[in-house]
């Protein structure tokens, strides 16, 4: 048996996700989850860093170093009392910058230290070798929901629902596809945290109570990224807080801007369904978003025909499936095996991702 680490701090900024995977053969199974949130500071100077300032480079420098240490600290937390030995740690880092249209993306870490830390071998930076093979180097889980969720007569679809929403499509035999379809929480958390001072809205519960502003929602699907065909990748370089005072006016009520947020991330995974999964049976969600139960009950209106379920019933917790995904990626560059699907990152062949760092 084999047992690797993934950690996944994403675009929500709320914390760390520390899963472990134990393997046999070609199978694995969860073996162990564990839950660090990220202190306030810490995420107050992470959305600083998304925008240029004063002494970027510095504060990038040592907010690598602080994010290593909080990396240890979740694997810490997940491998108390566990006696086995661990392969290696795949951390994805915190992404403060994404523009594969510049051919760059930046994921804060500092990998050598948290395998001093940690005394256990590292793989990061994952989305490098996509971006420099001319991929967009997102999303990167498809072939981790190829591996894991795959069915050889049932044709699936898995959704993520984070800080973005990303969708992989898997018909059985067919070629496996993925992109980001566009906001997932990001915009809804960001406007929650705004006007109720709560990190997200849970269960979608205000969202619920507003009426969706159609003027509103039609003007935010004029963004050029909703027009753009896949692959494609997408962050809070381009849908922030700065981007939304942009397209909103003072006098709409804020329940309601809340309320046309969901419908815009209910409306663009059903379109990517619609126009990009065809023939699908079966759909699953997971991240932070598969828990707002307002938004799933809207996808399942919009996609009445398909049914919307949790990953739970193929194995994986929803709020546990990115975290595992780079484990298996660790495994995959470990192996020498590619961790990259040039059909869904637009890359120019499949690679090797990641970089190690030996304990």
């Amino acid at each position: 048996m084999q047992q690797f680490v993934g950690l996944m701090s994403g675009t929500s900024l709320d914390g760390v996700d520390a899963a472990m995977l134990s393997f046999e053969g070609n199978t694995c199974a969860l073996a162990n989850t564990y839950y660090l949130p990220y202190p306030d500071d810490v995420k107050l100077s992470l959305l600083k860093l998304h925008q240029p300032g004063p002494n970027e480079m510095e504060e990038s420098m040592l907010m690598g170093n602080k994010l290593a240490r909080i990396y240890a600290e979740a694997v810490a937390g997940l491998l108390e009392g566990n006696t086995g030995e661990v392969c290696a740690i795949g951390c994805h880092g915190q992404t403060v910058r994404h523009r594969p249209d510049l051919g760059f993306t930046v994921q804060l870490n500092n990998p050598a230290l948290l395998a001093e830390l940690t005394g256990i071998p590292v793989v990061a930076d994952f989305r490098s070798r996509d971006i420099a093979a001319e991929g967009q180097g997102a999303p990167l889980v498809p072939a981790f929901h190829q591996a894991i969720f795959g069915h050889p007569a049932i044709h699936r679809t898995i959704i993520n629902i984070g800080g973005i929403s990303n969708l992989t499509n898997l018909p059985p035999g067919g070629n496996v596809t993925g992109f980001d379809s566009g906001p997932g929480n990001l915009l809804m958390d960001a406007w929650c945290q705004h006007h109720l001072g709560l990190p997200y809205d849970s269960g979608g519960a205000w969202a619920a109570g507003g009426q969706v502003i159609e003027a509103l929602l039609a003007s935010m699907l004029t963004h050029p990224f909703f027009r753009q065909p896949p692959p494609k990748s997408t962050g809070r370089d381009f849908f922030s807080m700065d981007w939304l005072e942009t397209v909103i006016s003072e006098e709409q009520n804020c329940q309601d801007i809340q309320a046309t947020l969901l419908e815009l991330t209910a409306h663009t995974i059903a379109d990517a369904v619609i126009h990009h999964c065809k023939g699908a049976k079966e759909v699953y969600l997971c991240g932070g978003g598969a828990h707002n139960h307002a938004l799933v009950a809207r996808l399942q209106a919009l996609l009445p025909d398909i049914p919307f379920l949790p990953t739970e019933k193929l194995g994986i917790s929803a709020d546990w499936v990115e975290a595992a995904a780079f484990a298996w990626l660790a495994r995959q560059t470990l192996a020498g095996r590619p961790g990259n699907l040039p059909a869904v990152t637009g890359a120019s062949g499949l690679r090797i991702l990641g970089a190690i760092y030996p304990a």
